[in-house]
This record gives structure tokens, C-alpha cells and sequence, in this order.
């Protein structure tokens, strides 16, 4: 073993007893004895040459030293987790992160048909809220994800585009002709707490451009934006794309059928030299293939 390193054991005992503030707890975790824990722990501070813990009686706390060193152990272990994850599972399973709203609208029908027409890679699938689309593989159990950006997702990383981003008003039909003719007098939906998709549509289109955007409702993502739309309670701004099945059902309506791009699109991202790749190609070209490739006739792209 490096000799610049104390025992490993040690070390995931130590990071265990931080964590539940109890050596006892931590030996029952480890499946080992409370005395094996405490000798862990004399051992790093014998080899660090520092305390770790304060002790009273039963109740223990961390020193100052004890708890940078905490702190940067969890994030290793969780780093050695994930890789010993990504090799125990199973060659044709891929760990797919994406936004939650590109999920429920658009990926569940798509990875519905890929399973129908390929047995594997078997795509596991996490809905996950982001504010900004992030994903860091060294930490996160994802072999791939889906992602809203520029296309730039780090220098450790590859990306394939889908689709671009389209943003475009939406209401429910009972509202479009008020909103049409009064759209002030409107309740504006916002898919998120910036308000910074009306802002780009504003901006874009060049409709509109005294309308005040600090009222309306806020939400945190853009399926709950769509969901207030449909039930009438205002007019939304949203992807195009995402918005076609609503369209096609007459849950949703085009008040203003101007569609700006926003310069960004939706990327598959995956790890440079991921053991994964060939899976992950096959995905790619199958997502690629369900793209739509026409809108409503009566939109107006503007870039």
C-alpha cells in the first residue's frame, strides 16, 4: 500500500462515524464492533498526528480537522462507488439523466419505443429538476444524460445535439382570443424563477416590448408551467417542440405563433472514453431519428 496513505478500512470508518455522529451506529453500519471503530479512529490520529473527534462519554463531535477531512473522504468514496458501480453493472444497461419536463413530454414516448425495438441497451432513466442543466459524472451514477445548454459541458466530456430550443406563448384555446387582444391584461406564466424565457421571447419576436414581466405565477419548472396553462390560469412561454402533443390534442394553443431560438439545444452528453460508448451511439441515433421534423404550418421562426 502507498505509504503516503493510512488504512483504507480506517479511513471508510472514520467516514461512517462522521456521518451518523456515533461510533456505535457507525459499527453496526460496518457490521463490526464499536471497540474496532474507536481503534480506527486512534490509528488516523496517530498517523495525522492530530484529534478527530471530541468525546464525551457516549457523544462524540468533530474537531476542526476532523471535519475538512470529512468532508473531502465523502466525496472520494463516492467517486470510488461510482466506479465500482459503473463496472459491476450490467454491459447493455445505460444510467440515463434528464430534465424532467424533456422527460414526461417528449423521452418517456421515445425510450418507450426504443424498448419495443431493441432489447438492449437497457436505458434506467432519472427525471431530475435543474435549474441549469449539469450533470458530473465523476460523482453522479449517470453513464449519459440529456442536457439544455450551448453544447459545452466540459473538457471531459463528448455531446451529441438533438434538437434546438424554440421558445414560443401558449395558453389554453378559451384564452387565446383575449390574449391576442389584451395580452396585459393576462396572467403571465413563468417556467422559472428568473423569468428569463419571457425575456428572450420579448426580446426576440420584438412583440410587446413595454409589457411588464414582474407579475404572473412563478414556478420552478416548465411541466408545471405547461400544467397551469392548460387549466387556463394564464400564458405561458415554452419549448415548441416539447409543446406539440398538447398542441395536437387542443390542450394548448398558439396566441402568437413567433418562435425564437434561444441559441441553445438539447444534447445527449456522455465521459470522454466511456466503456459505455457503443450503447451510447446506439441511443443517440435513435433519439436523433424521433426528433419531429416539422412544426405547426403557422409558425414563424425567427433566429
Amino acid at each position: 500500500m502507498n505509504q503516503n496513505l493510512p488504512p483504507l478500512y480506517a479511513l471508510r470508518a472514520f467516514t461512517v462515524a462522521a456521518q451518523m455522529a456515533s461510533f456505535s451506529q457507525a459499527a453496526l453500519f460496518l457490521n463490526v464492533t464499536p471497540g474496532a471503530v474507536s481503534r480506527h479512529i486512534r490509528t488516523l490520529e496517530e498517523w495525522f498526528g492530530c484529534r478527530l473527534f471530541q468525546r464525551h462519554g457516549p457523544k462524540i463531535w468533530l474537531t476542526e480537522a476532523g471535519s475538512q477531512l470529512a468532508v473531502r473522504l465523502q466525496d472520494g468514496f463516492l467517486q470510488l462507488e461510482n466506479a465500482c458501480q459503473t463496472l459491476r453493472s450490467h454491459q447493455h444497461q445505460l444510467r440515463l439523466k434528464a430534465p424532467s419536463t424533456l422527460t414526461m413530454r417528449w423521452l418517456l414516448n421515445v425510450l418507450s419505443a426504443f424498448r419495443q425495438q431493441h432489447s438492449t441497451p437497457q436505458v434506467e432513466i432519472s427525471s431530475v429538476w435543474m435549474d441549469i442543466d449539469t450533470v458530473d459524472f465523476r460523482t453522479e451514477p449517470f453513464d449519459c444524460a440529456i442536457l439544455l445548454g450551448n453544447g459545452h459541458f466540459g473538457e471531459y466530456t463528448q455531446s451529441l445535439r438533438l434538437f434546438d430550443e424554440w421558445l414560443i406563448p401558449l395558453c389554453a384555446p378559451a384564452l387565446k382570443a383575449l390574449a391576442q387582444r389584451e395580452l396585459a391584461s393576462c396572467a403571465l406564466i413563468h417556467p422559472s424563477r428568473d423569468r428569463r424565457d419571457w425575456r428572450r421571447w420579448q426580446a426576440g419576436s420584438g412583440l410587446f416590448p413595454t409589457l411588464a414581466l414582474g407579475g404572473g405565477a412563478v414556478f420552478d419548472t416548465l411541466e408545471q408551467a405547461y400544467q397551469a396553462a392548460i387549466g387556463g390560469h394564464g400564458v405561458a412561454v415554452g419549448d415548441l417542440l416539447l409543446s406539440l402533443p398538447a398542441l395536437a390534442q387542443n390542450l394548448l394553443t398558439l396566441p402568437f405563433p413567433k418562435a425564437i431560438n434561444t441559441g441553445d439545444s438539447y444534447w445527449l452528453v456522455w465521459p470522454k472514453d466511456s466503456p459505455r460508448k457503443k450503447n451510447i451511439d446506439h441511443l443517440g441515433e435513435f433519439l436523433c431519428a424521433a426528433v419531429p421534423v416539422y412544426f405547426p404550418p403557422e409558425v414563424e421562426l425567427l433566429k
